[in-house]
């Protein structure tokens, strides 16, 4: 049984509903018992709708980004960095293993994408990163 008190037009009412079934509903109104032919069924469900515009599209950021001589390394994904197995200074050929990251409860290497150079890593061993967050700068 559920009570509800409405307002219709300044005149207040006391609607108890007594029971559902299908579309036949059986209430009270101020004392006066009624029933009641639904349009369409009363769904019963305590589950609620999840209403959500649609999440804007984005391209995946690129592993690489070049600008005049320099090359950003950038995260592929959102993760915590694990281990860093070079340091600035450094010279990298293309495919190495610059640092492997935590995301999703798998390990993930990140590679050099050409040979270079690190002119700066961007991140220390347990930093968390979100995705396109830069890791190491390239030269």
């Amino acid at each position: 049984m559920k009570n509800y008190n409405f307002t219709v037009n300044g005149n207040n009412y006391a609607v108890t509903i007594k029971g559902v079934e299908g579309q036949a509903i059986e209430l009270e109104v101020n004392g006066t018992p009624y029933k009641v032919e639904m349009d369409k069924e009363v769904k019963t469900s305590k589950t609620p709708k999840l209403l959500r515009s649609e999440a804007p599209r984005t391209a995946a950021p690129k592993a690489i980004t070049r600008s005049a001589k320099k090359s950003n390394i950038v995260a592929p994904l959102p993760g915590t960095v694990m281990t860093i197995n070079f340091k600035e200074g450094d010279a990298v050929k293309q495919g190495d293993v610059l640092m492997t990251m935590e995301a999703m409860k798998m390990e993930n290497n990140v590679l050099a994408e050409a040979d270079g150079t690190i002119a700066s890593i961007k991140v220390e061993e347990g930093t968390s990163v979100l995705q396109g967050e830069v890791l190491v700068e390239m030269a």
